[in-house]
């Protein structure tokens, strides 16, 4: 009887290891990079500095995951590896402002898509706990310069936080940058659209009044904590993780994104974000510069969701998204630009289309140098992560790409990317395809 069960259990063994042998890998093939272990000296490249002023011929000196120094000439440590970048231009690693990358898969295969959390209430979601970090369509947005990404939740309402997130790493742990980053709340659900008649009216106030009653309660939340903590009572003290999740946006140490095109929304966001004394960014943008003066006045920066968007209304003309940029750098409001996030059919597979973004800016008016910053520096200081990446200055992480030609031009390769001094993998799936089909085809 006990021989029969043991091999009845083997039999069963054997065809579960078959099983999970026949389930093609869901992970990408590309293993991290290592921790930099000698200095690497980037030499004579076109160094775009973004900070300052681009050095037509300079290098650049890696340390301990770390930029040393940039300078016209920089002699060779002992023991470096020397990397002759002549021709090449070097930029900091591009930076996605908003993206669902690593919550989404296949947007057509719903059980590979976990960008949005159950009902509308939802300030406690942690976004960077869903991340994949073996999404196949990381690599693929590396290999377009991409080397950070600011990942949201989606949904309605209050969607939940934020996080920046370095695109290498076994881990989410590994690549984190800054976790929170932002609490994001849908606004257009909140500011009503067309003429403001008696109900809409009331609708929006109901919206404002949902949101106003959340923040009440996180502030009689945090004066109860601090009294359980002072009367030492704090271990019988009932823990709320969605209240806890807001008390630092109250704090101001969490700014709120915004997510809100029209105007109506972009107004209501502004005024609503001084009666309460927050912190804010504005997501999506359309209408901004119609809002230039507020947005100045209370220093609040936009996020541009993408240039290639159709126009929102007929009236408007066929490049209102892509002159966009260059009319709010005319009207000095602080901007970055993003890729095709949630709101596009692609979503996070095009992150890798995120320069071409700022290029069509330029080609419909942005300063070059603008467009740059608009993916690196300046979406770095909007996310409260410019002391450690967005431009290749020294004391800052050696977080930089190297490509072959300008890197808003859609015929640019990038040829060496490095994280935090970690070589990337540039393999990716697009890659392994075309090699593959080459072969097939020749």
């Amino acid at each position: 009887m006990m021989s029969r069960i043991r091999f009845t259990f083997l039999i069963s063994l054997v065809a579960l290891t078959s099983t999970l042998i026949a389930v093609p890998a869901t992970a990408h093939d590309q293993v991290p990079g290592r921790s930099q272990t000698r200095p690497i000296l980037l030499r004579d490249g076109i160094i775009h500095r973004v900070d300052a002023p681009t050095l037509p011929r300079g290098s650049v000196l890696l340390v301990d995951g770390k930029i040393e120094s940039v300078a016209a000439k920089i002699n060779a440590p002992e023991n470096a590896e020397i990397i002759d970048v002549s021709g090449r231009h070097v930029y900091p690693g591009l930076i996605d402002a908003m993206t669902d990358l690593g919550l989404s898969e296949i947007s057509a295969v719903d059980v590979t898509v976990d960008r949005t959390e159950l009902g509308r209430d939802n300030p406690n979601v942690r976004s960077w706990v869903a991340v994949n970090p073996d999404s196949e369509l990381i690599p693929v947005s590396r290999a377009g310069g991409v080397l950070t990404a600011h990942v949201a939740p989606g949904g309605s309402f209050l969607r939940g936080q934020s996080s920046v997130l370095n695109l290498d790493g076994w881990s989410v742990r590994d690549m984190n940058v800054l976790s929170p980053a932002m609490m994001c709340v849908d606004w257009e659900t909140i500011a009503v659209r067309g003429d403001l008649d008696a109900d809409l009216i009331k609708k929006r106030e109901s919206e404002l009044d949902k949101l106003d009653e959340w923040l009440d309660r996180a502030e009689r939340y945090q004066a109860a904590k601090q009294s359980a903590i002072e009367s030492g009572t704090s271990d019988l003290f009932a823990v709320d993780v969605r209240l806890e999740s807001l008390l630092p946006v109250l704090r101001g140490e969490l700014p709120i994104m915004a997510e809100a095109n029209r105007r109506a929304a972009i107004e209501s966001a502004i005024a609503y974000a001084q009666t309460r004394s927050l912190r804010m960014v504005i997501y999506g943008g359309y209408d901004a510069v119609e809002c230039a003066d507020l947005l100045r006045a209370a220093d609040i920066p936009v996020i541009l969701d993408g240039i290639y968007r159709l126009p929102l209304r007929r009236s408007d003309p066929y490049d209102h998204a892509y002159t966009l940029p260059a009319r709010l750098q005319a009207a000095k409001v602080r901007f970055a630009i993003a890729g095709e996030g949630p709101g596009y059919p692609g979503g996070a597979s095009n992150t890798r289309n995120l320069p071409y973004h700022a290029g069509c800016a330029v080609a419909y008016g942005l300063d070059p140098n603008v467009a740059i910053a608009s993916i690196t520096l300046s979406v770095a200081e909007i996310l409260g992560v410019a002391d450690s990446i967005g431009s290749i200055t020294a004391g800052k992480d050696a977080t930089v790409i190297v490509v072959d030609g300008d890197v808003l031009e859609s015929t640019t390769n990038v040829t060496h990317a490095w994280i935090r001094g970690k070589r990337v993998d540039l393999g990716n799936r697009h890659e392994t395809l075309f090699q593959k089909y080459r072969q097939k085809y020749r």
